[in-house]
Order: structure tokens, then sequence, then C-alpha cells
């Protein structure tokens, strides 16, 4: 990851045996510098709920900082959620990979698993924009602590959704993310609104002729 930026899982605000700790008020006042009017639920997560999603272990959130200077440029919440995937989305190829770490409802042809859900991600509006920070990197932040708990925990997938919203869907595409589902949900405000869902499948597999690992990724 980028050396100009760092992440702090919230935790540490909040443990009162932690040399970092704040305490909830304080960390308030240091959330309330975030802003992201492109997409109002992200705002929200992060002003209102993420501390008490935290502490309740719904979902755990990590602030990104500038090395520079400290600003909160950006967040993600992780969690971990079971998953539904109908095989009629999914190719054959990954549905075979699939098999090994669902259980197949036969009849409604639909896999259940658990998979690393990537809740929230959202950069902060409110900075200038040449200090704010590139969405690919701070998608890569979420990522690298899934990475770190798949090397801890196991796990194969990791998955999200977001707004029915073309630049949003062709840019986690790009970063090897594929739709397969849709689900209509109210926001924060009871408005209902469409959300793709979008899975990443990796499996480590061992590099030819190489004394190191990487993840494939499969494509839907």
């Amino acid at each position: 990851m980028s050396d100009k930026y760092f992440s702090i899982n919230i935790r540490v605000y909040l443990d009162k045996e932690a040399p970092t700790y704040i305490g909830e008020e304080n960390l308030y006042d240091l959330l309330s510098d975030f802003s992201c009017p492109k997409n109002p639920d992200v705002e929200h997560f992060l002003l209102h709920n993420a501390i008490e999603f935290t502490k309740k272990d719904q979902s755990i959130t990590y602030l990104v900082f500038d090395s520079e200077d400290a600003s909160l440029v950006g967040y993600y919440s992780i969690a971990i959620k079971p998953l539904s995937i109908q095989a009629e989305n999914i190719s054959k190829r990954t549905a075979h990979k699939l098999s090994r770490v669902s259980i197949l409802d036969k009849s409604i042809q639909s896999y259940t698993t658990a998979a690393y859900l990537i809740a929230q991600l959202g950069k902060n509006y409110a900075l200038p924009k040449e200090k704010q920070i590139p969405g690919n990197i701070l998608l890569g932040f979420a990522l690298e602590s899934i990475s770190k708990l798949k090397y801890s925990v196991g796990g194969v997938m990791e998955f999200l959704e977001c707004e029915d919203n073309e630049f949003l869907l062709n840019f986690y595409i790009q970063n090897h993310f594929n739709p397969f589902n849709t689900r209509v949900t109210n926001s924060y405000n009871n408005k209902p609104h469409t959300l793709h869902q979008l899975l990443k499948f990796r499996l480590f597999v061992k590099c030819g002729g190489c004394s190191y690992k990487k993840f494939l990724a499969l494509a839907i």
C-alpha cells in the first residue's frame, strides 16, 4: 500500500487499556471532519453507526489518514456475512470452486457461504481535491485488511454492494469485482434504492517456478 496513507482500527480509540484510547466523545469529534455528499448513506454510517456497530461486533470500521498531516481522508468497514449466490448467475468453473466452501441448496440452486463484506467505503470530500485519497488506494486498504484476516482465519471471497451508478460499477469491475445480483433496500432516510452486489473470489495458488504465493482472481 501507499506510504502516503495509513489506516487505524477504531477499536484502538475505544479500548480503555490501549495507549491510543481517546473515548467516544473525542472519536465523534474526529469523525465530524468527514463529509461525503456524493453518498449520504456512507456519511451517515460513519457519523451515526460506525462506533456502535464496532462495539457490538457487527462490523469494524477503519479510518485512513494522510501520513503527512494526519488528516482523515477516508474510511472502510468490514464484516463477515452469510452470502447466497444463485448458480445461474455464475460460471460453471466458479460454481465448482464455490462448492468447496459453501452449501448448495439444490431445490433453489443457490450456494450459501460466509464471506468478508466491505460494508462501507468512502472518501472525505471535505478535503481539497488535491488532498483526497484515490478510490483504488482506499479500496486497496480494505482488501489488504481482508487479506490479513484470510491469512489468519481463512476464507476465500469478499463482496460488496454499490449504488446503481455506472461510474461505481465500472470502478469495482476494473478492480476485479464481478456483479452477481441486485437487491432493493432502504437508505437511512427510508427511501428505497437498488444495490448491485459484486463478488471477488480468490484462492491461494502457487506461482509456477516461484517460491512465493499469489492470489488468483476467478472471473464469474
